[in-house]
């Protein structure tokens, strides 16, 4: 069994935030997969669903970003699965809009929600999907992350989105350095 996390935080008024880019991500997912209902469970909203061969768990945490850890520790004890088998979707303030990146291990490069994965996990050594943000050092970064990515960049943001559901349907599918050779490239 394999686990596909998006971060991002619950409710409404986050919805279409920057830091809900990993909740858009599997929500794509969830609507190339037939649109499976999600359940309350594990700290989380999820579905078990069939992909190629692979039991996957669909995951968004309800325990909004800085605490993703506890759904997702939750979910790989319960069902057993290793962290190289759990793949968490994020945005990135680092990358450009447009820019999808991925990745096999590696930091939580200053991302909350990655870091508190990272703490309950207890290690680094998991795939991840970074989806680009931009940055604005004009804007606080609490208030840059909760806004809306601008109105011109909006259609390239939906490409990066769909570009990054994508290819966690293939880590569902395939090794995942054949899925980085594949997808890791700036979304047009």
């Amino acid at each position: 069994m394999k686990m596909i996390v998006g971060l991002g935080n619950p409710g409404k008024t986050y919805e279409q935030s920057r830091h809900n880019t990993g909740f858009r991500v599997l929500e794509e997912v969830l609507r190339k997969v037939g649109n499976p209902s999600l359940v309350r469970k594990f700290k989380a909203k999820v579905a078990t669903v069939t992909i190629g061969d692979e039991q996957v768990l669909l995951m968004k945490p309800e325990t909004y970003m800085n605490l993703s850890g506890e759904a997702v520790v939750e979910a790989a004890r319960f069902y057993k699965i290793e962290p190289k088998d759990i793949l968490v979707v994020y945005d990135d303030l680092d990358l450009p809009v447009g820019k999808v990146r991925l990745r096999e291990k590696g930091s939580a490069g200053g991302q909350n929600g990655m870091k508190n994965i990272i703490l309950h996990l207890h290690t680094q050594e998991f795939p991840r999907i970074r989806v680009g943000i931009d940055k604005n050092p004009m804007i606080p970064t609490v208030d840059y992350v909760l806004g809306k990515i601008e109105k011109e960049k909006r259609e390239l943001h939906q490409k990066s989105i769909e570009h990054a559901a994508d290819a966690a349907i293939a880590f569902a599918k395939q090794p995942f350095l054949d899925v980085m050779n594949q997808f890791n490239k700036k979304v047009d």
